[in-house]
């Protein structure tokens, strides 16, 4: 296409001419020493001092009573569910646009995932589209709304906050107030973002957190979950070091629990890059301004900004390209790819994606629109470095 090797320009602008991977982590702190620590310790596995030490200092940083390390964020949201009470045949809202891992999560506990869609504003889920849509198919049984097209009980909604930018949380919540669904959010990409002065993951029952390699910081792999709720949280622990009766030396489980407390040898990476978490987030927030002088003026379109009313941690920057040019998204995307600048598009709708395909589901045309429209940048927090 003509424009290509000004769309690659401009990112290049801010990038420089080595951009890396799309999201990659950054080492600048304590992660050797701590890592050390723990292998002189011997203590590697789900049982260790870095474990307390790194949901303290989540815990801490988010403003939550309780935080529950877990050996992933898929892992996390899956015994986030089953805590509150998602059974099996039971069906879970969640946005159809979003990484799988959320509607994995529900397959998990056996329940069904009901795709609705997102809003502009947010690209979460649209508390508008949603409540019309739970008043178009839903009715009310025994006191639990239930699906009148398949008679399965909906029961949570798990609302994401899609590249860190926190959905229209206020009203999704009084959303599902009326129709009497539980909240799980799943904040995995949005670990220093704030809807006010309260951070993500504190409006639901349960708030999800990931520490995959590529998020604002990294255990390696891992996931975290905080609640405000002491009972909740004791049964997550529980549930997490499958359901074991603390005893001197008798191996009693009194639950069929799961084998998904975070090693000890990921939370001593997780703690020495949580140290670092306010210069990360910095550099992410940089980035935006960075983008947005790059692409001002140019005719593909406006770089992502945080809702009114909120805090991002800007995860990953990304544009919305402009109506005309959605057709070149995939050419774009390809010849960056091509000349090693690592862009992507957003996930393709779950809705879409075979497991998924024959499951409830709302119309999503601002989900199919932002799938056809928008381009991920490369959002390395370090990038913000080499601008000083």
């Amino acid at each position: 296409m003509d424009n290509l090797d000004d769309f690659i320009a401009r990112i290049r602008q801010v990038t420089g001419s080595e951009t890396g991977g799309l999201h990659e982590p950054l080492f600048a702190g304590n992660e050797k020493k701590y890592l050390a620590d723990c292998v002189d310790s011997g203590f590697v596995s789900s049982v260790g001092a870095f474990v307390t030490a790194f949901e303290e200092s989540v815990r801490y940083f988010v403003g939550a009573q309780h935080a529950v390390a877990i050996v992933n964020g898929t892992a996390a949201l899956h015994l986030a569910l089953l805590a509150v009470g998602v059974r099996p045949g039971d069906e879970v809202i969640v946005p159809a646009m979003s990484f799988v891992a959320t509607a994995n999560a529900v397959s998990h506990a056996g329940a069904i995932a009901h795709f609705v869609d997102v809003d502009e504003a947010t690209w979460g889920i649209d508390p508008v589209a949603l409540r019309a849509h739970l008043a178009e198919v839903g009715q009310m049984k025994d006191g639990r709304l239930h699906n009148k097209e398949t008679g399965r009980p909906i029961t949570a909604v798990v609302p994401m906050h899609a590249l860190g930018h926190p959905v229209a949380i206020a009203p999704l919540l009084s959303v599902a107030e009326e129709f009497g669904l539980v909240v799980v959010e799943d904040a995995a990409e949005s670990l220093g973002s704030f809807v006010g002065d309260r951070h993500t993951g504190l409006f639901g029952r349960l708030g999800v957190f990931s520490f995959n390699g590529n998020k604002t910081i990294t255990t390696g792999g891992g996931g975290l979950i905080v609640t405000d709720d002491e009972a909740l949280a004791k049964k997550l622990k529980h549930l997490s070091t499958t359901a074991r009766v603390p005893h001197a030396y008798e191996f009693d489980h009194d639950a069929i629990g799961y084998n998904y407390r975070m090693p000890n040898i990921n939370a001593a990476l997780g703690l020495a890059q949580m140290e670092q978490l306010p210069g990360l987030i910095a550099g992410q927030r940089s980035l935006f301004d960075l983008y947005s002088e790059a692409f001002a003026g140019s005719p593909f379109g406006e770089v992502r900004q945080e809702p009114a009313g909120t805090t991002s941690n800007y995860w990953l920057q990304a544009i919305q390209l402009a109506e005309g040019l959605k057709d070149s998204k995939n050419e774009l995307i390809q010849g960056c790819i091509d000349v090693g600048v690592s862009v992507r598009p957003m996930w393709k709708p779950l809705n879409r994606l075979a497991p998924y395909s024959a499951h409830p589901s709302a119309d999503t045309p601002v989900t199919a629109d932002l799938y056809d429209r928008v381009v991920c940048l490369p959002s390395s927090a370090f990038l913000a470095n080499r601008h000083g």
